[in-house]
This record gives C-alpha cells, structure tokens and sequence, in this order.
C-alpha cells in the first residue's frame, strides 16, 4: 500500500551533498520505495542545476513517477 508523507531527499552531486527536507511523496509501505510527480521532479532538478532549493514545495498531489 503507499501512503502519502513528506520525506528527506537527499543526494551528491559533484561532491556536495544536498539535504532536502519536506518533499512530498508517495511511498510503498512494503518496500520503502519513493514516488514524486512531475512538478516535485522538476523543483528536485531545479535544485541540483542552481543550488538552492526552493522556499517551499507547492505540490500536493503524488503521482506514480519515481524520480
């Protein structure tokens, strides 16, 4: 079954590791796996290309596409 939560995302890119808290997902409770839509993927990018992570995640809705 997969629940919706907020969760940590973290990453490594060119040595430095990104921390991001609050990112909505939609996660398999069996097995852990995480799911973000569209418009959570394209803010997770938008991080990694400038840096910064956004003020906030606006998305509410989850749909099944893994990152």
């Amino acid at each position: 079954m997969q629940v919706e939560q907020q969760v940590t995302y973290t990453l490594e890119l060119n040595g430095k590791i990104f921390v991001i808290e609050n990112v909505p997902a939609r996660v398999d409770e069996e097995t852990g796996e995480q799911f973000f839509s569209p418009s959570t993927v394209e803010h997770l990018q938008q991080i990694i290309m400038t840096g910064q992570a956004p003020d906030q995640f606006t998305e509410v809705q989850v749909y099944k596409y893994a990152a």
